[in-house]
């Protein structure tokens, strides 16, 4: 089972509001999921998502791919940052 952090819509016509959620790539995009990990409103002024950082980067850890929408709202975030980070570092330990 491949899973990828994606987008879910919710809200209402004309004002939407995303989950962040990881969920089988099989699934639709609001179909069913296996965890939410934040809220994403693009309609606030600062644009910042409101993350689970550490299931976020648990998920990572795991493999799972973040749409291209996602690793945006991760980069802002700074998780994204931190993911590489901590994956250099871990391939810097694993040549010594």
């Amino acid at each position: 089972m491949a899973v990828h952090l994606r987008l879910a819509r919710t809200g209402r016509h004309k004002r939407p509001m995303y989950r962040l959620v990881a969920a089988d790539s099989r699934k639709s995009r609001d179909g069913r999921f296996l965890e939410i990990l934040g809220i994403f409103d693009p309609l606030k002024e600062a644009g910042l998502p409101e993350l689970k950082p550490e299931r976020v980067l648990t998920w990572l850890r795991q493999g799972a791919q973040p749409t291209v929408t996602v690793r945006t709202l991760l980069r802002r975030s700074g998780v994204w940052k931190q993911f590489q980070d901590e994956k250099s570092a871990r391939k810097g330990a694993a040549t010594k």
